[in-house]
């Protein structure tokens, strides 16, 4: 805190100078701030009943901790196996600072899940009217596919895939969740098409309804 201290000359003062005064109020200021540091621990170890508070062991060196004291610490140094798609379905805008260089080559996405970062996909990738007509496309959902995650930059690059259509129907909802879990929803190929019954319509025969579970 500041501190203003108020001194008074006298005839001693007078007698031995300025140089004296300063030597004066330099110890002063020192026994002030030894005063203030012995009332600040004080205040820190004495509860309200005038007794010492044990916060734990005060122990410099780390090894002679107790093991509850002490909390494990790793790094990660390689991925062995991709598990999450990369794939997010969420929103597309404008960055913030419109005079970047960045504003002029990629938009922001912001995924529905939020434990999927921000990423920035290329304007390229984006609808042609997007940067002009940004608001019309608030409420749009997209595929991002996050590609890369550089260790300077705080949101990992991507590429917008697919536009789903307007946020809250269930179609796009739904096919946001299948390609964010890898589910594959396409057509069947016509080979699986012909391992179904071709004789319509079809009914299960008294024998093999006998040894199944009915479950309809």
């Amino acid at each position: 805190p500041d501190v203003i201290i108020e001194a008074q000359f006298d005839d001693n003062d007078a007698e031995h100078g300025q140089d004296h005064w300063q030597d004066t109020l330099t110890d002063d200021i020192k026994k002030l701030s030894l005063d203030n540091g012995e009332k600040g621990k004080a205040s820190g170890v004495t509860g309200v009943h005038g007794t010492k508070q044990d916060d734990g062991p005060k122990v410099n060196d780390p090894r002679l901790l107790p093991d509850e004291f002490l909390q494990r610490t790793a790094k990660v140094v390689c991925i062995l196996e991709r598990k999450h798609s990369r794939a997010a379905t969420g929103f597309i805008k404008l960055l913030a600072d419109r005079n970047s260089e960045l504003f002029k080559r990629c938009a922001m996405f912001s995924p529905v899940d939020h434990r999927v970062p921000r990423v920035y996909v290329p304007l390229a990738d984006c609808p042609p009217d997007f940067v002009t007509k940004a608001e019309a496309y608030a409420q749009m959902l997209f595929i991002c596919r996050i590609v890369d995650w550089k260790e300077d930059s705080n949101f990992a690059s991507g590429q917008l895939c697919k536009s789903l259509g307007q946020a809250g129907e269930i179609e796009p909802e739904s096919e946001g969740i299948l390609t964010e879990y890898g589910v594959d929803f396409s057509d069947f190929s016509p080979e699986v098409l012909e391992c179904l019954p071709q004789n319509l319509p079809w009914v299960i025969s008294p024998g093999e309804l006998a040894k199944r579970r009915d479950l309809r």
